[in-house]
């Protein structure tokens, strides 16, 4: 079976399993969680697989490579928040992401070969790819957040709205995944002082800065909230800046030199 079909599939099931997790949100019905997750586990698992295939086992960080790899490890760890805490609306928005990412890196990019690195770059890189994930999944639920608060001052009582988690259980999730992505951004970017040696020489510049503005954010944001129980639309906008902000750093300059400037590097 070829790549492009495998592909095919794990988009189909991706978009199966955001489908069954939207059935409450939309129209009250029974939910499909089980079935829905299991179809994401497959999808997931068939990602990975493709991934290792189409980029040789090797890290490929050029700009759809990255956003497919991103999405991958955002759809795997989304499944383990819902083991643990439900929350289907994450995957209803995650899992039609993953899959359009991952169409764009097997269908429309061109192929790229991966740079060859350093044991401690490609551990520089794993954590920042980790830090990121966690922390998109923590905006996600900050929109989902605003989006549920904005209701309830309305008094919109919809299926959807029934159907996500209470306020307090998704600020709290939200802020337990903030914390362990500042931490593993904190540890990314010490490995990244230690381990990398001309940041200009390697267009780093840009990213580096910005990642240290993100984590500024996130932490004022970890400060704020144990210090002065910062809550509901002040951690929703810090959240969401901080991200935008690690978004920037981490494919802003990738869109510009590869989507712009036609420069692969």
């Amino acid at each position: 079976m070829s790549v492009h079909v495998l592909a095919l599939l794990a988009v189909v099931l991706y978009l199966a399993a955001a489908g069954g997790l939207a059935r409450p949100l939309l129209s009250g019905g029974q939910p499909l969680n089980r079935l829905a997750l299991c179809l994401a586990g497959a999808a997931v698992l068939l990602h990975a697989g493709i991934l290792l295939g189409i980029h040789r086992g090797a890290l490929d960080l050029h700009f759809f490579a990255a956003l497919s790899l991103v999405a991958c490890v955002v759809a795997a760890l989304t499944l383990l928040v819902n083991l643990s805490r439900p929350v289907a609306a994450l995957g209803v928005v995650v899992f039609p992401l993953a899959a359009l990412f991952l169409f764009l890196d097997g269908f429309v990019a061109a192929p790229t070969a991966p740079l060859q690195m350093d044991w401690p770059i490609k551990l520089h890189v794993t954590l920042a790819l980790l830090a990121f994930s966690v922390l998109s999944i923590a905006a996600v639920l900050a929109i989902l957040l605003a989006v549920q608060e904005r209701a309830l001052r309305a008094r919109h009582f919809g299926n959807w709205l029934r159907a996500l988690p209470p306020l307090t259980q998704t600020e709290a999730l939200m802020f337990r995944l903030i914390a362990g992505g500042f931490a593993l951004l904190t540890v990314a970017l010490l490995s990244g002082a230690l381990f990398i040696e001309n940041i200009r020489a390697q267009h780093l510049v840009h990213t580096t800065v910005l990642s240290v503005f993100a984590w500024l954010v996130f932490g004022t944001l970890l400060l704020g909230r144990w210090r002065q129980g910062w809550r509901g639309t002040r951690a929703v906008n810090l959240t969401l800046i901080g991200m935008t902000v690690l978004v920037l750093a981490f494919f802003g300059s990738k869109a510009v030199l590869e989507l712009v400037l036609h420069r692969n590097i």
